[in-house]
């Protein structure tokens, strides 16, 4: 399975388990330790570990490795080599912008 499968995948359990707000960012020429970044809003709470739970039971099946994971109510990050997918309630996602340092990693492969 290709990378952009398995992202395709990874989106998709999302999606059907209702996370909001999902972005991949492809940092194939930027200076990180991933090749892919899956960010995503839970509702809240336990629904943060459940997207998590959803993860690995359905993609475990098919091959995926999660190599690591730090999980809270309020933030998972999964650590599955070339791929991270952050899970994380919407005040988390706006404290942190992860996106912000995402796209300026982004833009500096670019230029």
């Amino acid at each position: 399975m290709t990378l952009d499968e398995r992202i395709d995948k990874i989106v998709k359990v999302l999606d059907d388990k209702k996370a909001e707000e999902i972005e991949v960012f492809n940092l194939d020429d930027a200076d990180y330790i991933a090749k892919r970044v899956v960010i995503a809003n839970s509702i809240g709470g336990k629904h943060t570990q459940a997207l998590f739970d959803h993860l690995k039971n359905e993609l475990k099946p098919m091959g995926e490795e999660f190599i690591g994971s730090d999980v809270s109510d309020e933030w998972v990050v999964a650590d599955m080599g070339d791929i991270l997918v952050h899970i994380m309630i919407p005040q988390y996602r706006q404290r942190y912008s992860l996106e912000a340092f995402l796209s300026e990693l982004t833009a500096k492969k670019a230029e």
